[in-house]
């Protein structure tokens, strides 16, 4: 029999759930006990958000997928001297299909949480990892002082060590050079309202047309205008954690998405029915929350002048070259990581300065070509 994964819905006290992961044999047969952990783990609220949920099935899925391979049984746990399964597992995943290594971690971390999941229900008498204690980032909050850990904990020991890389993002000259080959004015505008307020894609998919408007008439005349992201506001917008922020546009970009509005959109609008969504597709309809299809029209936007590219590199170069305007231009009473904090919308400023080291190792890289030069220059003396 062959393993396949899918999805069903269901209703629970009233609460429709769509696209709940499901494990199956090609005879139909439930794979009950990976589809039980499912039930229990993600409707606990493990995973905040749903769309979340199609990794968890496919981690499992992979990992059996992988066991069946090569006739193995899960509950397999006492090997003694031999590799554990699920250490075996993570060496096929980094050495054989040469996954990225976080790609790798999210993997295992599912699979460990069925494991300690069968561990409490009683399937299997131990588990197929231990821990041990590695150093993890401290906490720079405001009781960072009152932190005991002295950076340790204890981890998962089958976990391969944290890597995370530094975000791309693209140079000036890029950003200039995929505005340029953007002909088709929908495409254009949603690339801009990217690359101008640093959105995820799902909120670039759902920023309302209702949040749009005129500046003279609305008399504003600030330079900067502040626009609440309210995802129970009626407007559809949508949000991480359906938590609510502000973030600022420029009075000038406003502008050109009010003369968008009111000359270009409408030809896609009269397509189809009432859209609260600003961006609408060729047929007047909504890109949809996950935005899928509005990243693969930035991608290939970007293969025209050879870049590659997707909606969230537009968000980390927003990110990078705001910050870099802000600190070499202070502004009165902006701290700049901060202010980047609440215009990204990330709940813990450790995931903002990520940004900080990114700048930091491009001031060391040109510091590195300058003198580089510098040298050229002394040498043809």
């Amino acid at each position: 029999m062959e393993l396949v994964w899918g999805t069903e819905d269901f209703l629970i006290a009233g609460q429709p759930y769509r696209g709940f992961p499901i494990l199956l044999w090609d005879s139909m047969e439930s794979c009950t006990q990976a589809n039980q952990f499912f039930r229990h783990y993600l409707l606990r609220g493990e995973i905040g958000s749903k769309e979340s949920w199609p990794s968890t099935g496919r981690a499992l899925y992979d990992y059996f997928s992988f066991l069946q391979a090569h006739d193995l049984d899960w509950r397999d746990v006492a090997r003694g001297e031999a590799k554990s399964l699920v250490a075996a597992y993570r060496d096929y995943c980094l050495v054989t299909c040469e996954l990225a290594r976080n790609t790798t971690r999210q993997r295992l971390t599912y699979i460990c949480k069925f494991y300690e999941f069968a561990l409490d229900k009683g399937w299997v008498r131990r588990l197929p990892f231990g821990h041990e204690e590695r150093t993890v980032p401290r906490d720079t909050s405001l009781l960072e002082h009152v932190d005991a850990s002295g950076g340790k904990a204890l981890v998962n020991d089958v976990m391969p060590r944290r890597h995370r890389p530094l975000p791309k993002f693209l140079s000036m000259s890029q950003t200039k050079s995929l505005l340029a080959v953007s002909d088709n004015p929908h495409h254009r505008i949603m690339i801009q309202l990217a690359l101008r307020t640093g959105m995820r894609r799902n909120e670039l998919a759902t920023f309302p047309v209702a949040y749009i408007f005129d500046p003279d008439k609305a008399g504003r005349t600030e330079r900067n205008l502040c626009i609440r992201l309210d995802p129970f506001d009626g407007s559809g917008m949508e949000t991480k954690g359906s938590k609510e922020r502000e973030i600022r546009i420029s009075r000038k970009f406003m502008v050109e998405l009010y003369r968008y509005v009111s000359k270009m959109r409408g030809e896609r609008a009269s397509l189809g029915k009432d859209q609260k969504a600003l961006l609408l597709n060729h047929l007047g309809e909504t890109y949809g929350s996950a935005g899928k299809s509005l990243n693969r029209i930035i991608s290939e936007t970007g293969k025209l002048v050879g870049v590659e590219v997707h909606a969230h590199m537009l968000r980390h170069t927003y990110a990078t070259h705001t910050l870099v305007n802000l600190q070499r231009n202070p502004q009165n009473g902006i701290e700049p990581l901060v202010f980047l904090q609440r215009q990204l919308g990330h709940s813990s400023i450790q995931t903002t300065m990520v940004y900080l080291h990114l700048i930091n190792e491009m001031a060391d890289e040109a510091v590195l070509a300058y003198d580089d030069e510098l040298n050229e220059m002394a040498g043809a003396v």
